[in-house]
């Protein structure tokens, strides 16, 4: 199991990233567009980077649901390789097996 303090970090972050989402997303258009003048674009920029760090999406860490691992996680299933093992031995995965050869 990984630290209470580190999933509960993970989990702040991931929603500071959905509340501010919008904001970011309107800012970053206006930063990019050409045909709005200098100075706008850098107040936009100026903007951007006063909001807080963590509610960037790049922040947020694919951690386990089971375990909270950081390492090692499938992406479609939302679970670490080692998780994913021990339900599969388990018998909780459907037409997993044990492979022997």
């Amino acid at each position: 199991m990984a630290k209470v303090s580190a999933v509960n970090k993970n989990n702040k972050r991931i929603m500071m990233a959905k509340k501010y989402e919008a904001k970011r997303k309107k800012l970053k258009k206006i930063i990019m567009d050409k045909k709005i003048s200098l100075e706008e674009r850098f107040k936009a920029q100026q903007k951007l980077s006063k909001l807080p760090r963590n509610s960037s999406k790049i922040r947020i860490m694919n951690r386990c649901e089971i375990t909270g691992r950081p390492h090692g996680v499938y992406r479609k299933l939302k679970i670490s390789r080692i998780a994913l093992r021990e339900l599969g031995l388990e018998g909780k995965i459907p037409g997993m097996v044990k492979s022997s050869w």
